[in-house]
């Protein structure tokens, strides 16, 4: 058979592709030919019409809206989450055999099918990540994913455009004379004729960019909420909370407030002449002044006051209370590797080191470090366990395991979910083990980071290197070390039932 899917998680980032490849390794293995979209971060390359034509049936395996669904109407559909699709792929092969079996349709396109992206269409719909019918508990963690998933690639380009200015610094400040942070403005004037002026024009092009980060959270939390009359007063709100310095949270509260006013809004029946304008002008005219005007009037002040008691706590704390800091941040990066407790431990750091760049302090840059150390070795531990003791592992987490060398190396620690979700109770426990352990480590070692992400490609710009190198050695040691640990006892238990089962003894295990 032929079939079509469309792969897409909050992020975009990871669980897209591993969701692909899944499918793809099943319908292979099934006999069967697949042609996979992937919706995610980077966009999408649209599946030709003559394809999903062709196809006996349509899989979604998706945690958010697919983009152009309408594309796909009449073809028998199997739907389902990312994690079942990577998971259990052969399971959703099978589900879109029988569906193609139970409702055959004709080899045509479908009637009113849009062309593909790039071919006479509109191009590439802004996409949220929220679904009807989902629990408020589950919009609300969607929400926030959506502003996490269009603030990424901010984060991504400034940060490491400010570490490469420090790198530059590094090498020149020597011999001309200023630091990075204390360079003249780029203006009209400049002229880049040294090192340290190049290093000066990466670390303001980057700060701008990191200068767009709280809006663009609140902006796209807003949409998620309210879609596109939602973008404008986001930002607003988070712009205010920039001014008013109340930081990553102001900018959640913020987007989530613009969000429910324009929610509010547009409940209001109007008559159809009126509609354009008021959705179009009106909405974000008069969300954009109440959300601003509640941040900087009613909210903003008590949200920056608590970010600043906050952040004097972090920059009072030493010595081992620094290093419990670590190893609870490295906890939470590996409870759910890429959920919602590894993003807020992810984007407090990322907070910190905001911070700590716009103050001097370092207190920041050691969170920052800690964490990603923390985030690169769940899949880095899983990669060496794989490889030390293949026979615990079925052959598609052996593949897995070749891959997760380099997502833990890139600092994406949702390569090791394969594995947790195959058997969470052993190998959950031992992932936070470690990274709690290289978090604490990299506290107690004083490693500091200017960089939101990078992986191992921004060792050379971390103060302490192979301490660093240390921390997560360490940690993946510990981790490698449990899951082969208790894997082993796995493997004695199930040998045990199959022998007394053979032998006609009940089994005791």
């Amino acid at each position: 058979m032929k079939f079509v899917a469309v792969t897409s998680c909050p992020t975009g980032i990871a669980h897209t592709y591993m969701a692909a490849e899944s499918l793809e390794q099943s319908a292979a293995a099934a006999g069967h030919e697949i042609v996979v979209e992937t919706q995610g971060a980077g966009g999408a390359e649209r599946i030709d019409p003559a394809t999903i034509a062709a196809a006996d049936a349509v899989i979604f395996a998706a945690d958010v809206e697919v983009q152009a669904r309408e594309r796909f109407a009449g073809k028998p559909t199997v739907t389902s989450g990312v994690k079942g699709a990577i998971n259990n792929g052969p399971a959703l092969i099978a589900q879109a055999e029988e569906a193609a079996r139970s409702a055959p349709v004709a080899a045509t396109a479908p009637a009113g099918a849009p062309a593909a992206a790039g071919a006479g269409g509109g191009g590439p719909e802004l996409a949220s990540k929220v679904q009807d019918g989902d629990s408020w508990g589950t919009k609300f963690r969607q929400w926030l994913m959506t502003g996490v998933s269009y603030l990424i690639p901010f984060v991504a380009a400034g940060g490491l455009l400010i570490a490469l200015g420090f790198a530059l610094n590094t090498i020149a400040v020597g011999d001309q004379g200023y630091l990075v942070t204390e360079a003249p403005p780029v203006t009209e004037q400049f002229s880049v004729t040294s090192l340290s002026d190049w290093a000066a024009l990466c670390f303001q092009i980057g700060g701008l960019a990191f200068s767009f980060l709280v809006p663009v959270l609140a902006g796209f939390i807003a949409f998620a909420m309210a879609d596109r009359p939602g973008i404008a007063p986001g930002f607003a709100a988070g712009a205010v909370a920039v001014a008013v310095n109340a930081g990553f949270l102001g900018g959640i509260i913020g987007g989530l407030l613009a969000g429910a006013i324009v929610m509010w809004l547009k409940k209001a029946k109007l008559p159809f002449a009126l509609a354009g304008v008021w959705t179009v002008v009106a909405i974000p005219l008069i969300a954009s002044f109440a959300a601003g005007g509640v941040m900087f009037l009613i909210l903003g002040k008590p949200i920056a006051a608590a970010m600043e008691a906050m952040t004097s706590w972090l920059e009072g704390l030493s010595g081992a209370n620094m290093v419990l800091l670590g190893v609870i941040l490295g906890l939470m990066m590996a409870f759910d590797m890429g959920g919602p407790v590894n993003k807020v431990a992810y984007f407090f750091a990322v907070g910190s080191l905001t911070t700590a760049l716009d103050s001097g302090t370092t207190t920041g840059l050691q969170i920052m470090a800690a964490v990603m150390a923390a985030g690169m070795t769940p899949p880095l531990a899983l990669a060496l366990a794989a490889a030390v003791r293949p026979k615990l592992f079925t052959p598609s987490e052996q593949q897995n395991g070749k891959a997760a060398w380099l997502m833990g190396a890139s600092f994406i620690t949702e390569g090791a979910i394969p594995f947790a979700a195959s058997d969470p109770l052993r190998v959950i426990p031992s992932l936070m083990a470690g990274s709690a352990v290289a978090g604490g480590l990299v506290m107690a070692f004083g490693s500091e980071l200017q960089a939101p992400h990078g992986g191992i490609f921004v060792v050379p710009f971390i103060s302490n290197p192979w301490l660093y190198l240390v921390a997560i050695a360490a940690g993946t040691a510990i981790s490698a070390a449990l899951v082969i640990a208790l894997k082993s006892t796995k493997r004695a238990e199930t040998q045990l039932v199959q022998a007394e089962t053979a032998a006609g003894i009940p089994a005791t295990v």
